[in-house]
């Protein structure tokens, strides 16, 4: 049955729903975090050190893995590359409060195939489990192709159709989540959230300002603009069909 709230009950979920082991030593992040996806329709287990991740994702079945990066016993980047070693492919999205580009790095490095910084807002997270599990079993994707972009997520580069775009830091990790979200306006209190992690939303026009600078360097004379500000909105980045 689903709720007037668009969500899913518990004694609903069947036995298709994506099952989801929740790694995470935090009692009260878990509890939310495993509510949050079972509400969602989502089936759950969790792990609370790296010991116990370990275990339980080599005896169940589980479609995704939500793992914390700082965990007692075993961290979890050891935990993540232990479970490639043993050829277990299953998606991986890295929890860490560590938001230093070098960080991400590292957890794409160690195996892992999405990286949300904490903290986070439980959409999000739903969002990117959701991106994942539509990736094809296959894929272990370290590469965003969105219309002519391509982005490296380990060796941090992005590329329009054989054209380099040189990007600071910010700037990458701001392009990167236009990327994942595509033709979607973007309000600046949502990148301000996401993208600078401020949860007190100050008046500035930092955005605007990061957004020119991304705009110019995305967006080489002669080039379809791909991105666009949303008058009274915010920004869409733009992908034609």
């Amino acid at each position: 049955m689903v709720r007037q709230d668009g969500k899913v009950s518990q004694d609903d979920r069947d036995e298709k729903a994506p099952h989801v082991l929740v790694v995470e030593d935090d009692d009260t992040l878990a509890a939310e975090i495993v509510a949050e996806l079972e509400s969602r329709g989502f089936k759950t287990d969790r792990a609370a050190d790296g010991r116990e991740a370990l275990a339980t994702a080599r005896s169940g079945q589980f479609d995704i893995f939500v793992m914390d990066r700082m965990l007692p016993h075993v961290d979890g980047l050891s935990v993540i590359e232990e479970l490639r070693q043993s050829e277990i492919m299953t998606p991986v999205l890295v929890l860490s409060a560590l938001s230093a580009v070098d960080e991400r790095v590292q957890g794409f490095k160690a195996g892992g195939d999405d990286y949300l910084v904490k903290p986070f807002a439980m959409d999000e997270l739903v969002a990117r489990l959701e991106a994942l599990l539509r990736r094809p079993n296959s894929s272990r994707a370290t590469k965003l192709r969105v219309g002519p972009l391509e982005m490296d997520l380990i060796d941090r580069k992005v590329d329009r159709m054989g054209r380099e775009v040189d990007l600071l830091p910010r700037e990458f990790r701001l392009l990167e989540y236009l990327m994942r979200r595509p033709n979607q306006v973007l309000t600046r209190t949502m990148l301000l959230e996401d993208v600078w992690n401020y949860r007190f939303i100050p008046q500035t026009n930092l955005v605007d300002v990061h957004i020119g600078k991304l705009r110019r360097k995305v967006d080489a004379p002669g080039e379809t603009p791909l991105i666009h500000s949303i008058r009274g909105a915010g920004f869409m980045l733009r992908i034609q069909d």
